[in-house]
């Protein structure tokens, strides 16, 4: 794993100063330096490596190529890297300004909103900051205001000095007052409506743009109160966790600690100078400097006499993901708590007349609907777990082949992601439902299970130690396909004699056709198989091709259980006591080996999109 030194990138506001060249030791040729991006991988100011073999790439170089791992799993939920981290030179008051959170920010730049923590690393004597309003007042005050040059009547002025903390959420009215340094860690986001600039005019000799119509849209406009609940961190939100490490020089000359797989931990030197050591690397550090450790480093030591933010990203609280499974006939909606719940889910109907853009953007559409009627808003959503019939390259979230919904070669992934801003997988629609049935329903206390799902066609999902079994990039096991009758019927794939051929539902249910003379349904076939001799030999006929393929299934992967999904699961009376028989009996070793359980599905038909919601 890596220690990365990082240089930041550099901005010149005309608020700025110089006191990041000359005390915090950064390397900019200008004569104002307002800002220095530490942490940061967005295209307005990347962080440029310093050291190894990745020297002079960006960080987001170094990330695209080792890998998005680096950055811990719970960074998994953001489809950039999460954070920007900066110091900030305030010679001058900074203008007025708000934030749009992450639903207006989406839908009216393309990008993230902000919210933000301040780290006060130095103030003058008579320092302050704007935070909210003294009182709260009404959306026709502000603009009026706004527009008599009176805002700051109505603005809370607060004193600050060294070691002060403010959380700033998005929708939040503040301003950095002059003779302040910041240290600021704010999610990935350069979106910023200034509504009040003190009449300062820019490079160009022009008044500098306001943005008074969508600040009017995204500011809270109350009193807000300083919360302390973030003990022991810094700060602490679901974008970003804040820790402050000190070293005296003295009696504390050194602190251990770990980086996970959870989580990268940056490091910004506020003070002091001494070495950061990690994986076998060691580097010397000194006031202003900026490391990034990625996940999975294990253990660094930290030895001199300095203050350090370090900053780590936690779980999500209370996530809430997206379940998509789409069907032949209905694509079914859902939306799944921390317990793997379904919140609320809805149904709407797969009209395979459409291609395979616009199926998507109605089911996204709907999920979109689904959340704004739950009143859950997107920050509070993790991802988006896609479940489609057909082979799935689930790297790149791409549907190369599927003869049920009639695709090729479909970007699921990037169809959906453009319409939910959120990470998007995708995997086969029987994978998703085995993993449902593993984390929620009837294969809870198994690790290793095949599902076979019987219905329009036959389906097969398939989890070794907990997890999907998708190769090495292509994922779907198509087990309906294995042939188990040598140039036998036609099947919809093309070959001949599969097992979807002989023991699908319509499958079945024609051959009844073809033994009675006349249409019957599954349940009447099943009661009359008793009596009626033809129909007997057609549900024998279909238990023993059903076992054949099912044997074929334990032979090669091994289960610790079967489970019997899809609308045939509900003859599970009839279908269940031969097909543990044949398994028993004829599955290579027997009774020598270890035979799985059998049992039917629990879920039904959410046991798709529960488990597509869970690939998050």
């Amino acid at each position: 794993m890596a220690l990365l030194k990082l240089l930041p990138a550099c901005k010149d506001y005309l608020w700025g100063g110089d006191r990041l060249k000359k005390e915090y030791h950064i390397d900019f040729g200008g004569d104002i330096l307002a800002e220095a991006w530490e942490l940061s991988c967005h295209p307005d100011g990347p962080s440029v490596i310093a050291n190894g073999p990745y020297q002079g790439h960006t960080l987001q170089d170094y990330i695209d190529t080792e890998g998005r791992e680096v950055l811990g799993l719970h960074c998994r939920r953001f489809r950039e890297f999460p954070i920007l981290a900066k110091f900030i030179d305030a010679r001058e008051n900074l203008s007025i300004q708000v934030h749009p959170d992450n639903h207006y920010a989406l839908k009216e730049e393309g990008q993230y909103g902000k919210t933000e923590m301040w780290y006060v690393m130095d103030a003058g004597p008579d320092a302050y900051l704007y935070y909210g309003f003294k009182r709260e007042i009404s959306r026709e005050e502000f603009e009026k205001r706004i527009e008599t040059d009176s805002l700051l009547e109505v603005l809370n002025a607060v004193p600050v000095q060294k070691g002060d903390i403010l959380f700033i959420e998005s929708g939040t009215i503040h301003a950095i007052g002059k003779n302040i340094l910041i240290a600021e860690v704010q999610q990935n986001s350069n979106v910023t409506y200034r509504v009040y600039d003190y009449g300062r005019v820019g490079k160009d000799g022009k008044k500098r743009d306001l943005h008074i119509e969508k600040a009017l849209d995204v500011t809270r406009r109350v009193p807000i109160v300083r919360d302390r609940s973030s003990y022991p961190h810094v700060a602490d939100c679901d974008y970003f966790t804040v820790d402050r490490l000190n070293l005296d020089g003295g009696i504390l000359q050194e602190i251990r600690g770990f980086v996970s797989d959870d989580s990268f931990a940056s490091f910004l030197f506020l003070s002091g100078e001494g070495l950061i050591r990690s994986g076998g690397e060691e580097l010397p550090f000194r006031k202003g400097d900026s490391f990034f450790l990625s996940a999975g480093s294990g253990e660094y030591v930290v030895e001199g006499a300095c203050e350090a933010l370090v900053i780590t990203i936690r779980e999500k609280a209370a996530p809430v993901r997206i379940g998509i499974a789409l069907g032949g006939s209905e694509t079914r909606i859902g939306l799944l708590d921390i317990h793997r719940e379904l919140i609320a889910s809805k149904i709407i109907p797969t009209d395979r007349s459409l291609d395979a853009r616009e199926m998507l953007e109605r089911a996204a559409h709907a999920a979109l609907g689904l959340l704004e009627e739950q009143q859950i808003q997107m920050e509070q959503c993790i991802g988006v777990g896609v479940g489609v019939p057909g082979t799935v390259d689930w790297r790149n979230g791409t549907v190369l082949y599927s003869n049920n919904v009639r695709w090729k070669q479909v970007d699921v992934a990037g169809i959906i992601g453009t319409l939910i801003p959120l990470p998007v997988r995708v995997a086969n629609d029987a994978d998703c439902a085995a993993l449902g049935e593993h984390l929620a329903g009837a294969g809870v206390d198994y690790q290793d299970i095949v599902m076979v799902t019987l219905g329009a066609g036959v389906g097969g999902g398939i989890l070794l130690n907990g997890r999907i079994f998708e190769g090495s990039g292509i994922g779907g096991s198509e087990l309906g396909h294995m042939v188990i009758i040598h140039n036998g019927r036609r099947c919809t794939c093309g070959r001949k004699g599969c097992l979807e051929a002989y023991v699908s539902m319509p499958a079945l249910l024609r051959d009844a056709r073809e033994a009675c003379g006349r249409e019957i349904g599954l349940e009447e076939l099943f009661s009359e198989a008793g009596k009626d001799g033809d129909l007997h030999v057609v549900t024998e006929n279909y238990k023993e091709r059903l076992g054949a393929g099912v044997v074929n299934m334990v032979n090669l992967f091994r289960p610790q259980l079967v489970l019997i999904g899809g609308l045939m699961s509900e003859q599970a009376g009839e279908l269940l006591p031969p097909l543990r028989e044949m398994i028993r009996d004829e599955v290579f070793g027997g009774s020598n080996g270890a035979v799985p359980d059998v049992a039917v599905a629990t879920l039904g038909k959410n046991a798709g999109v529960i488990g597509a919601a869970s690939l998050i």
